[in-house]
């Protein structure tokens, strides 16, 4: 394929055709064209943007570059969230086995930490042992049992999608709405689904602060998921502080339990039983909001983490197998990110703050026990007392508390 007049005519403020994107990601795909052709390409779609059909097509050759789960048998009907990820976000921890409880199936392909907001597969993996590398058949196994699964983008989904991300990573695209939309909705159209609820986080710890680029982004991938026949609503929701009161892997994931358990912070609880109702909704089946006040999906989280190479007692990520970390200590000053709205990435980050989300270094662990705990939440005036609770273990060059 001549890659180079796609590039001018990208360049230059045109648009390919669908045939066209559709070749071009086969033909990436199998290595026939060089990365540094996509490169150029990805920079200038950076730039211009994407035409409506050009992203329609760009999304669909993304998505038939590799294989769709396949539930019909299942008999109920299938729907999925999707959040841009913010600071302290373990909501889809609770949401999956909440809605799965309601006769609805979860497939769920989640990805890890991306700059200061977390990853759900980090969260998981803080409870030992737990696998989130599952195969095809080991997927359907636990949608037939539990009706949901949390995993991984394996091989064989989207791997366009998989090869031009760590493309746009290392050449400073990934900013780009259009390409944001269909990275997403390729994995999401994947998973077999017929809807999905976008949870598109606006403020000072989303991914995407300022609102005009939430809102643009939700009604791209609202276009995307109609086009492919997938209902598909987005709400916009606060991330001006983190969500909850724990951040970190480990310590978001005791949280989920917490909540899935109806003991969660009310933050939390408000928004997973939001998003629930509009899954439910999106699914055809009655919500009733006040039936996800107890612990419906509770009983399911056991027999998930077993299943997928975790200890039984599922609630052991720090205190029996992990143990709580041997550093921790209080903060008796207030945290930036739990006091002032416009300081939410603080607990996130990884420079001037504990790097609760940085990726794993070589043959280490993804900082799975590190993690700040909000005493409470304070608007103004010194705390009553301390502001949050830090955890940092000790096996990873660490000493003393974290304040």
């Amino acid at each position: 394929m001549w890659v180079t007049p796609l590039i001018e005519r990208k360049r230059d403020r045109g648009a390919l055709t669908p045939g066209e994107w559709r070749e071009l990601i086969v033909e990436y795909t199998t290595g026939r064209v060089p990365d540094y052709q996509m490169a150029a390409l990805l920079m200038a779609v950076f730039v211009n943007g994407l035409e409506s059909a050009e992203l329609a097509a760009l999304t669909g050759a993304m998505l038939h570059s590799g294989e769709r789960l396949r539930l019909d048998h299942l008999g109920i009907p299938i729907v999925d969230k999707h959040s841009t990820g913010g600071v302290g976000d373990k909501v889809s921890l609770v949401l999956a086995p909440l809605v799965a409880s309601c006769g609805v199936g979860v497939p769920m392909i989640s990805g890890r930490g991306l700059g200061h907001t977390g990853g759900t597969l980090d969260k998981l993996e803080a409870i030992p042992g737990f696998r989130t590398d599952l195969t095809a058949a080991e997927v359907q196994r636990q949608m037939e049992r539990l009706g949901c699964v949390m995993m991984g983008q394996t091989a064989d989904i989207a791997p366009a999608d998989k090869k031009l991300y760590a493309l746009r990573d290392a050449t400073g695209t990934v900013e780009s709405i259009p390409l944001i939309a269909a990275s997403i909705m390729s994995k999401k159209l994947a998973e077999g689904i017929g809807g999905l609820v976008l949870d598109v986080k606006r403020g000072a710890g989303a991914f995407l602060p300022a609102l005009e680029d939430g809102l643009e982004l939700a009604r791209t991938m609202i276009g995307i998921g109609e086009h492919h026949g997938c209902r598909t609503v987005a709400l916009l929701t606060a991330m001006d502080r983190p969500l909850g009161r724990a951040c970190g892997n480990a310590l978001e994931t005791e949280e989920a339990i917490a909540t899935l358990k109806g003991e969660g912070p009310p933050d939390l609880q408000d928004i997973t039983l939001a998003l629930a109702t509009e899954m439910l909704l999106v699914a055809g089946v009655e919500a009733d909001r006040g039936a996800g006040q107890g612990s419906g999906g509770a009983h399911r989280a056991p027999e998930r983490v077993r299943g997928r190479g975790g200890p039984a007692d599922h609630r052991s990520c720090h205190h029996r197998h992990g143990r709580r970390p041997p550093n921790h200590g209080r903060r008796h000053r207030p945290l930036g990110g739990l006091r002032h709205h416009g300081q939410a990435r603080g607990p996130g980050q990884g420079r001037g703050g504990i790097g609760l989300h940085l990726r794993a270094r070589p043959g280490g662990d993804p900082h799975r026990r590190r993690g700040v705990g909000a005493g409470h939440r304070h608007r103004g005036g010194p705390p009553a007392r301390p502001a949050a609770a830090g955890f940092a273990s000790g096996d990873d060059g660490g000493s003393g508390a974290t304040g």
